[in-house]
């Protein structure tokens, strides 16, 4: 059965148009507000680079774009859903554009972002853990996008990415979440549907925790893979639900696991207690599992549809 997460009816019917009031953005902490997020911003620095900033959102479509270079802030929407960034990226890369220790993102809906690389995304994670909850990604290149060379801490829960993604653009695709680093990458709770290009989850990273998502493909277009490991990687993919769509540009396989190098280590790598079928009419014969890391993966029970052949090796 596809979920729908608790705030979806709420974020469709936000306020049509704000462009920001003296009360828009507000510092928790402090109680100071601001007409920008950029402002807000600046007077939380003082605060310190250890210290947490909480940004209350005020309801509204906001046609602004944010740059933290510093410390650590929450982006929190004072009524999950109703708070909306559309079209604006900063740096010609994103809505928030983050660099600071860390982040936190919560109740915000990100849409219609677009940039000439190809990779407008909702959120461009540069520098610093990140945790994203309660967001929706709408109708851009990209939802989350990050690449980081340390030990972050990456947590994606309780969110929706639909109509992100493409091939067409540019050379290079984009994908609903595509994310680096040598840390751990948790995405848990989440939808995904609606694909238009690209993968819905492509990561690089030692460790994955990717568990109780639902990943829904039936109206995907030129979609590629439901999670890529790009790099081999270990944990547990577990939980979650694939439907496979029709209109696929690669319907090789669902989960495909270090197709373009073995940089991390796949062996333990556990994937079990999922369910995966294929849209009606599809007579494609795909993989669940397509690995070319060459060691020996932990895959357990899975509940597999007609149609879908449990692993294949590359």
């Amino acid at each position: 059965m596809r979920r729908i997460l608790p705030f979806l009816a709420i974020a469709l019917t936000a306020p049509a148009a704000a462009q920001g009031g003296p009360g828009a953005f507000t510092i928790a902490e402090t109680g100071e507000s601001f007409a920008t997020l950029d402002q807000a911003l600046v007077a939380a620095k003082p605060r310190g680079e250890f210290t947490w900033s909480t940004i209350l959102i005020a309801p509204g479509v906001y046609r602004q774009c944010a740059v933290q270079e510093w410390g650590k802030t929450i982006f929190r929407a004072r009524q999950p859903g109703t708070v909306v960034f559309d079209g604006t990226a900063c740096e010609g890369k994103a809505v928030l554009v983050l660099r600071g220790r860390g982040a936190e993102v919560d109740g915000i809906v990100f849409r219609n972002i677009r940039v000439p690389d190809g990779n407008g995304a909702g959120i461009r994670s540069e520098i610093g853990d990140l945790t994203v909850k309660n967001a929706m990604f709408l109708d851009s290149q990209e939802g989350i996008l990050g690449g980081v060379g340390g030990n972050q801490r990456i947590i994606i829960e309780y969110s929706t990415f639909a109509g992100l993604g493409q091939c067409d653009e540019t050379p290079d695709c984009a994908h609903s979440i595509y994310l680096a680093n040598k840390g751990q990458i948790t995405v848990r709770n989440n939808r995904f549907e609606r694909g238009r290009g690209g993968h819905y989850v492509k990561l690089r990273t030692p460790r994955v925790d990717i568990t109780d998502n639902s990943f829904d493909d039936t109206r995907g277009r030129k979609t590629n893979y439901m999670i890529d490991l790009s790099e081999g990687g270990t944990g547990v993919i577990s939980g979650n639900n694939f439907v496979q769509g029709r209109d696929k540009e690669n319907h090789s396989a669902l989960i495909s696991v270090a197709p373009e190098a073995r940089t991390y280590s796949s062996a333990g790598l556990r994937i079990v207690n999922n369910s995966a079928s294929l849209s009606p009419g599809d007579t494609r014969n795909p993989a669940f599992v397509a690995d070319a890391s060459r060691e020996r993966l932990a895959i357990g029970a899975n509940r597999l549809g007609p149609g879908i052949r449990p692993f294949e090796q590359r």
